[in-house]
């Protein structure tokens, strides 16, 4: 889906929300159940050349839910701040939109060496031996960006 956003104003230009995906912690994957209902789950991820990639167990409800329908959106949000006294919240948040399929081959293990060099920088050679040990126990997932969006209320 590609609807205008409402408050343009508060729209993250293309840098902005990429750069957001860049940095951010940790998304949450929604997708389709098998019985057509939503389903979100919280991820670690990394983000590079217009796509994320995740790590799962090589089976699971996301696993069937992806393959069933593998269209799904990505949602990071960055620095949030209350405004109690406004009734409001300052926040920023990118959502990406794609097909998400199961990587292979050297993809599988970029992907694996990108969470490496995402959230343990400071080990990349230990990072490189545990994914040689492990490769064939996990599923690298892959969703290829199609629509990207940000918002921003500062």
């Amino acid at each position: 889906m590609n609807r205008p956003m409402r408050k343009q104003k508060r729209r993250l230009n293309n840098e902005d929300a990429a750069e957001l995906l860049r940095s951010g912690e940790y998304g949450i994957l929604s997708m389709s159940t098998t019985e057509n209902e939503g389903y979100g789950v919280p991820l670690s991820y990394a983000y590079a050349d217009d796509a994320i990639y995740f790590h799962c167990a090589t089976e699971g409800a996301k696993l069937d839910f992806l393959r069933t329908y593998p269209h799904a959106s990505f949602c990071v949000v960055g620095k949030t701040e209350v405004l109690p006294a406004k009734f409001s919240t300052r926040f920023e948040s990118a959502i990406a939109a794609g097909t998400v399929t199961e990587a292979e081959g050297d993809d599988k293990r970029k992907g694996l060496m990108l969470l490496v060099e995402k959230y343990s920088p400071d080990f990349m050679k230990e990072g490189e031996a545990y994914i040689d040990r492990a490769i064939d126990t996990v599923i690298v997932l892959k969703m290829n960006i199609e629509v990207l969006t940000g918002k921003a209320s500062k």
